[in-house]
């Protein structure tokens, strides 16, 4: 595959992330359900962009360096608490791959909100740093936020999705 074609495979992947991340700001705007349906929606399309587009294409174009972090801890918290809103009651589910679990007798508890906030997180320090930057940097970008995919969001959308699954399919409401 060329440059080029990756290139445009990682435009692809950003507007994505970007639409995704303009509906967690947004969250508050949404019902419940149509919210619920967006994320069904994006998050497959994030964890399929992301396993599918090696970061190591760009090795070379662009250093992974210092990239600055968009998302404080307000800022974090009020998109977090917005989409804990429009979820209300089913925010909380039962969280099976964690690490503990194996070690427990008891339930561990996740939030829905939580684990959407900690995939925006990434994902906006990624658009931003295409926004503002350019390709080249947002290529350096992608390797980090790759990076951090693979380490720990990656498992983190995978059991939300099942969350919001539940939520759309099973839900009482």
């Amino acid at each position: 595959m060329s440059q080029d074609e990756n290139r445009r495979k990682l435009i692809d992947l950003t507007a994505t992330a970007t639409r995704y991340c303009v509906v967690m700001q947004n969250a508050a705007e949404y019902e419940k359900e149509e919210f619920v349906i967006e994320m069904l929606r994006l998050l497959p399309e994030l964890y399929l962009g992301f396993s599918t587009l090696n970061p190591d294409v760009f090795a070379g174009s662009a250093e992974f360096g210092y990239f600055p972090d968009y998302v404080d801890e307000d800022f974090y918290e009020s998109v977090r608490r917005n989409v804990g809103i429009v979820i209300g009651e089913d925010d909380v589910f039962l969280e099976t791959f964690e690490e503990d679990m194996k070690y427990s007798d008891t339930p561990i508890a996740a939030s829905v909100s939580e684990c959407l906030a900690d995939i925006f997180q990434p994902l906006f320090n990624f658009i931003s740093v295409m926004k503002d930057a350019g390709i080249e940097e947002g290529e350096g970008a992608y390797q980090e936020c790759h990076g951090n995919f693979e380490a720990y969001w990656s498992q983190t959308l995978c059991n939300v999705m099942r969350a919001l699954n539940n939520i759309r399919y099973n839900s009482k409401d």
